[in-house]
């Protein structure tokens, strides 16, 4: 699973209004320090004040702050939000399936469901306030031996 530009933008959207627990930012302030363009970034802000994450103050020091708690607010339900769907393939898709004439005798779908299950279940366990509790990776932690054997992945 790869996510869309829009979906990461709103994540690190997200992930920079927490941060400041309450604080109002601007639009351009938001931009700015998550490397989002800000037309692109003022749709997402929309998408996500319908949506009930954020809520926007108008006037000259307005801006966004979490409307809901960073507790509340699950990695599933935004990247749910923004790609109708966690699953790898259509055809074990909850919220967007689509029939496959392989069904009956594919033998890789159930590793893509096991796939689609495992995902749900840590995407939506985990808050943007957990996710603020961790450390950030670096590169090198993505070349850990232990998990190399998928080269490309």
């Amino acid at each position: 699973m790869k996510v869309s530009k829009k979906t990461d933008y709103a994540l690190r959207a997200l992930f920079a209004i927490a941060q400041l627990k309450g604080e109002s930012i601007s639009t351009k302030n938001l931009s700015e320090c998550t490397d989002v363009p800000r037309r692109f970034l003022e749709n997402i802000m929309l998408e996500m004040n319908n949506a009930g994450w954020v809520k926007s103050t108008s006037g000259r020091y307005g801006g966004y702050t979490l409307a809901k708690d960073a507790n509340d607010i699950t990695l599933g339900e935004v990247i749910r939000h923004f790609e109708s769907m966690l699953a790898m393939i259509s055809c074990v898709s909850v919220s967007n399936y689509e029939p496959c004439s392989q069904e009956s005798k594919c033998y890789f779908r159930r590793v893509f469901l096991n796939i689609r299950n495992l995902t749900a279940q840590i995407l939506d366990k985990m808050s943007i306030a957990a996710c603020l509790n961790q450390v950030p990776i670096k590169k090198d932690d993505i070349y850990s031996e232990k998990f190399i054997g998928g080269l490309g992945i």
